[in-house]
């Protein structure tokens, strides 16, 4: 199935566009529109018989008239688009390892992406278009195991052989295993070897196998084994393997988010992939997100270069409201991933040399007097587990007759202060602090009841059942009840139970879910969609809904969350995809949440501390390797710049480390 944007325009006649072009640019200025109308309505091959008629009805050459009469990134854009695919990418590599410094992010993502055929055609386009190999004028640009792993790729030689052998896959996946994570060092011989030649079949079974056996995945591991642009270019290549739609609709996201465009890498792939799988990058780029690719470049460019790339991208799929098979397979990829049991990791651990008579001197003396030593505060706080803070409590009262807690508020203030005190309470009273605050005076923080309630297992909404009760005198379910309304009142209710299936997956029940998920058809409104979901997503066992998940997108080609964005509204659906997210991924939803809570003017303290808080003991470490996953730096480095001072130093000494 074609899954290009562009098409052969029906009704071709290379003389006729030539004559239309010709015109286009004749006398007095030109008419860019009509330019950019019928270059980005033909398909390459026909835009290079367009050059070849126009040579021979007016003896120019069209490319130089293009751009005589272009100017910036509209022409840079067009002409692009009259390149035959190799010469493009040989004029893009050129152009990238040509004069002081390299590109080396353009030649990853030509490298890695293209197929043994496509780098065979690049290298031939490269020696005719400027009389060198390109192999030698890589290795004399690049050097050390980037420039070996580039030398590899661009021999073109990866495995195409569909068959694949299990004993091998379980070998190669063992053998990176050995040379990466077991190795002291790492043995980039084995990474370049098994990456640069395996087939891309065998190489997706080689990533599940090691994610069964390592723990974590590949990406992980080259994150933490290798460095610099080797690394980009084996997290490339890995990518790539898996899904290069999803590669592309990253790279696409990333040349357009934040201030300013990086153009020639949106020029780049809107003409290189736009014959080839545009309508997958759509697919995959309104999945992950949330808006459409259509729609980005509406807002993050402008003129006649906006035009021609909105042609080339060939729809919005926001007004569609459609979703595709290459979509689903992304989605059903990161439901399997999830389904792999990983070891959850805390951050703080239990001191091993713990004194808790000891610690209390330590902070009176650093309360006592004038002043107050908030750095030795820090210093013991964040290295005691919660048990070992309740048993400092005990022994100050002991030893000094005081309130710790009191102390402690009457000296510290601020963010800083919120942290510390917020450490100091157990997890339930401090969750049970945060959702009391969430109900209480004028208006309600919806988003903090359906972090909390979404995102904790029984035993732990049970703890903050009795928390709540003995700190406020009332029940958590009556203050839900009457705070909030309707179906958004009824989830809350429902997770406040406690009552969650704790069992495994069932696959027959499985299939029936997953039916009534996706029953849009039932007009029964005691049978509502959010009932039905309501009943299903707040009780069914985290095993039970991953496989719901599976089963509904393989029944639907839809990933259920879309699907829950695409149907409700307001505090319903957030509700919901939180407990989505959670089920999928937890740490990769407090990931998103914390990135939310620094990037952009401002920070969300509230959500940074509770979440640094609530999840230090639990899994902070698994959210440090999703946050780095997700958004290509680490969580120490986004607080270091996104925070000051002592409630800096704080959040650090809980984060555990720089990845």
């Amino acid at each position: 199935v074609y899954r290009g944007s562009v098409k052969d325009f029906q009704g071709f006649d290379a003389n006729q566009d030539a004559e239309a072009l010709y015109n286009a640019m004749k006398g007095f200025g030109s008419d860019k529109e009509a330019i950019l109308d019928l270059i980005t309505s033909r398909s390459n091959k026909q835009r290079v018989e367009i050059c070849q008629a126009y040579k021979s009805l007016y003896g120019k050459d069209l490319i130089a008239d293009l751009k005589y009469e272009l100017t910036g990134k509209f022409e840079r854009l067009i002409v692009s688009l009259m390149r035959p695919p190799a010469y493009g990418d040989a004029k893009e590599i050129k152009d990238a390892i040509s004069g002081i410094g390299t590109d080396e992010k353009c030649l990853i993502e030509i490298l890695a992406s293209r197929t043994n055929q496509e780098i065979h055609d690049l290298v031939a386009a490269y020696k005719d278009a400027y009389g060198k190999d390109l192999e030698a004028d890589i290795v004399g640009d690049t050097s050390g195991h980037f420039k070996k792993m580039l030398v590899v790729l661009l021999q073109g030689a990866r495995e195409e052989d569909d068959v694949v052998s299990e004993d091998l896959v379980e070998q190669d996946a063992k053998d990176l295993l050995e040379a990466g994570e077991l190795k002291w060092g790492t043995d980039e011989a084995q990474f370049i070897y098994i990456l640069g030649r395996r087939s891309r079949q065998h190489l997706r079974l080689v990533f599940d196998e090691y994610l069964k056996i390592a723990g974590k995945p590949i990406e992980r591991s080259i994150r933490g084994e290798l460095s610099g642009d080797f690394e980009k270019l084996m997290l490339a290549v890995v990518k790539c393997i898996r899904s290069k739609a999803e590669y592309f609709a990253e790279r696409l996201y990333k040349a357009m988010k934040g201030l300013g465009t990086r153009d020639n890498t949106l020029i780049r792939i809107m003409v290189s992939r736009s014959e080839i799988d545009m309508l997958d990058i759509r697919e995959v780029f309104r999945t992950k997100y949330d808006k459409s690719l259509y729609n980005m470049i509406k807002e993050d460019t402008s003129g006649e270069y906006k035009k021609a790339l909105l042609k080339l991208c060939g729809g919005d799929d926001d007004a569609a409201g459609e979703f595709f098979p290459e979509a689903a397979q992304v989605a059903y990829r990161m439901w399997e991933l999830s389904a792999v049991k990983v070891e959850l990791r805390g951050t703080v651990q239990p001191a091993g040399d713990f004194n808790d008579d000891g610690d209390a001197q330590v902070l009176r003396k650093a309360m006592k007097g004038l002043g107050t030593d908030e750095g030795a505060i820090i210093e013991v706080l964040t290295k005691r587990s919660n048990a070992q803070r309740q048993q400092i409590i005990k022994a100050y009262k002991a030893h000094y007759g005081r309130d710790l807690m009191a102390d402690l508020k009457s000296e510290l203030s601020g963010s800083l202060a919120k942290l510390i005190l917020g450490l100091m309470l157990t997890p339930a009273q401090y969750d049970a602090k945060q959702l009391r605050k969430a109900v209480e005076g004028a208006g309600t923080d919806e988003s903090v009841l359906i972090e909390i309630m979404a995102t904790r297992n029984n035993q732990e909404i049970r703890a903050i059942n009795e928390a709540y009760q003995e700190a406020y005198h009332k029940s958590l379910e009556d203050d839900l009840s009457s705070d909030t309304s309707g179906h958004f009142k009824r989830i809350l209710v429902s997770l406040a139970l406690g009552n969650r299936d704790e069992g495994p997956e069932n696959l027959t029940q499985a299939h029936e879910d997953a039916k009534k998920l996706a029953d849009v058809s039932s007009n029964d409104s005691s049978d509502s969609l959010e009932t039905r979901f309501l009943s299903i997503l707040c009780t069914r066992s985290y095993p039970h809904l991953r496989r719901v998940f599976q089963e509904f997108v393989k029944m639907t080609n839809h990933d259920v969350e879309h699907a829950i964005k695409k149907r409700m509204s307001g505090d319903v659906r957030d509700a919901f995809v939180a407990i989505v997210r959670s089920v999928k991924n937890k740490p990769a939803f407090f990931a998103d949440k914390l990135y939310k809570s620094m990037k952009g003017a401002g920070t969300d303290e509230r959500t940074l501390t509770r979440i640094m808080i609530s999840r230090s003991e639990i899994d902070l470490f698994n959210i440090r390797g999703e946050f780095i996953d997700l958004f290509d730096k680490s969580l120490h480095h986004m607080i270091e710049k996104d925070t000051s001072g002592d409630y800096r130093k704080a959040l650090l000494a809980l984060c555990g480390g720089e990845d």
